[in-house]
């Protein structure tokens, strides 16, 4: 059984069960493990849960084909009240947002209602997503808009990640607005290496 060999279950406290397991389900293409784990996020044992969310993700990263049938409890595990399982589905969705950029689009608040109640790392993984689906012209203008706001309203300690990230993807028309964004925040950054950061995103797009 899968669940036997889950970090929790081995007493581990690492991750190295989960990331190891997660390399050979996706080396034997094992569709029966996958849904084991599936089962296993619906139960209402929490160290299972992030276990099996983590295995999934990891699998994700390796063969993300593998887990994007499973999109839609992806965005389901999202609403979760445990943090871990809601990063963790949203860590999955990034893996899978180029096989699945349509589905993820029509679904996008349920992606921004879960970062205004979740974690930093919720909020990174979903930048991440939108990045994704900026570099795909159906989506570019529904992207666009939604990192503009990310920009706008994120913590400034991640602001200067976030505009290095989406600067690699952002082409005209796109480019002043993404700047003007980040010139409005630059009197919030505390730290000066972080406000310099920003000021170097400002001026390699502009």
């Amino acid at each position: 059984m899968i669940k036997d060999r889950l970090a929790s279950v081995l007493g581990r406290r690492d991750e190295e069960p989960n990331i190891l397991l997660a390399q050979e389900i996706a080396q034997n293409n094992d569709k029966n493990a996958i849904e084991e784990l599936f089962q296993l996020i619906q139960g209402k044992q929490k160290d299972l849960q992030n276990d099996s969310i983590k295995v999934l993700y990891e699998i994700g990263e390796i063969s993300p084909q593998m887990i994007s049938p499973y999109c839609n409890d992806f965005m389901e595990a999202l609403k979760s009240k445990n943090n871990r399982l809601q990063w963790g589905a949203m860590t999955a969705l990034k893996t899978i947002s180029l096989l699945e950029a349509d589905h993820i689009a029509n679904n996008i608040m349920t992606l921004e209602n879960a970062v205004e109640q979740g974690s930093v790392i919720t909020r990174d993984n979903y930048v991440a997503i939108l990045t994704n689906l900026i570099s795909l012209p159906p989506y570019q203008e529904l992207a666009f808009n939604a990192i503009i706001k990310q920009l706008s309203q994120c913590p400034t300690n991640q602001l200067a990640m976030y505009a290095e990230l989406v600067s690699t993807k952002i082409k005209s028309p796109y480019s002043k607005k993404f700047t003007e964004t980040l010139s409005g925040r630059l009197e919030e950054i505390e730290k000066d290496s972080k406000r310099k950061r920003v000021e170097k995103v400002i001026k390699k797009i502009t």
